[in-house]
């Protein structure tokens, strides 16, 4: 019969967590310390795993606790199991009126680095004891597999079992600095373009189809000089620092007032900006905290654009 753990009848959940945090941190001390336990006290549960399962795990290298290939074996086996068992326990505690714990938020780069991370502080400020963990990759995750709790993604969600929001559109359009075109003049039309440069994503790079479309677009003109990056973090980089005028998204205003739209009859089509996350996660705490602090940011967003 299996027990926990489903490796060792006698090998308990506090055997696997001692072996995952000695693996990780390298030293029996620190893992100790960290615990608020003896060295020995630590050192004797090891032992037991060890002998429960007749193997060494670990075996000691410069002052250094490295794993054996069976200690391996066994910590590829346990660490998604116990990753899995303390996100279990957090959303049991959803029961509980506080909210803290990790949420596992996924977004693209480009949404991640310039909306989201910067209004972070407000959602920290008032739950102070919640843990983001923010993946940013153009890569949609799994939401019903939980590679993530919650996603804000660029298009509607085509997966089922999913509760989706629809927050606002955005059109990408073209923006340089002030310094810039002092010095460069404004284009008033497609053709000025021979004199300036070009900042967007590069064409193989994974991004939104209507701005891939207003790229494609604007290259068909045969732009003498471009600087093409992966994000449009790098590229609102190359826009600040007065390199050309990039092709970024229109809620970059908000906080970059100071930019300038330049050819304001150019722009993409409406991109629908979706918050989503599995119906299971409908009674989360942590999640509607997410949700309420998202839907305020976009509405106070909206609201300033129209003054």
């Amino acid at each position: 019969m299996h027990n926990q753990t489903g490796i060792h009848p006698n090998l308990k959940l506090r055997h696997i967590r001692a072996i995952l945090e000695i693996a990780t941190a390298g030293s029996l001390s620190q893992v100790a310390r960290a615990q608020g336990i003896t060295q020995p006290a630590l050192s004797r549960t090891l032992a037991e795993a060890e002998t429960l399962l007749g193997v060494p795990l670990f075996r000691r290298e410069n002052r250094r606790m490295i794993l054996t290939e069976q200690g391996e074996l066994l910590f590829d086996a346990t660490q998604a199991m116990a990753k899995r068992l303390d996100a279990t326990a957090a959303r049991i505690r959803d029961s509980e009126d506080e909210v803290f714990g990790e949420l596992r938020v996924t977004t693209t780069t480009g949404f991640g680095t310039l909306w989201l991370a910067p209004r972070l502080p407000t959602l920290f400020k008032q739950y102070p004891s919640l843990k983001i963990d923010l993946m940013l990759e153009e890569r949609v995750l799994d939401l019903p597999m939980r590679e993530a709790d919650v996603a804000i993604r660029m298009k509607e969600p085509s997966q089922a079992d999913l509760i989706r929001k629809r927050l606002m559109n955005i059109k990408m359009r073209l923006y340089a600095t002030p310094e810039y075109l002092a010095e460069h003049g404004t284009p008033t039309t497609m053709e000025d373009f021979a004199h300036h440069r070009l900042i967007c994503q590069h064409a193989g790079t994974a991004q939104v189809a209507a701005g891939a479309m207003l790229v494609a677009e604007l290259m068909s003109h045969d732009i003498p000089s471009t600087l093409t990056v992966n994000n449009y973090f790098g590229v609102l980089q190359g826009v600040l620092n007065h390199l050309g005028i990039g092709v970024l998204p229109d809620y970059i205003t908000e906080d970059f007032p100071n930019l300038v739209r330049v050819l304001p009859a150019t722009e993409s089509s409406e991109v629908p900006v979706f918050l989503a996350y599995p119906e299971e996660l409908r009674h989360s705490k942590r999640v509607a905290a997410f949700r309420e602090f998202v839907t305020e940011e976009i509405f106070n967003y909206r609201k300033r654009q129209q003054i």
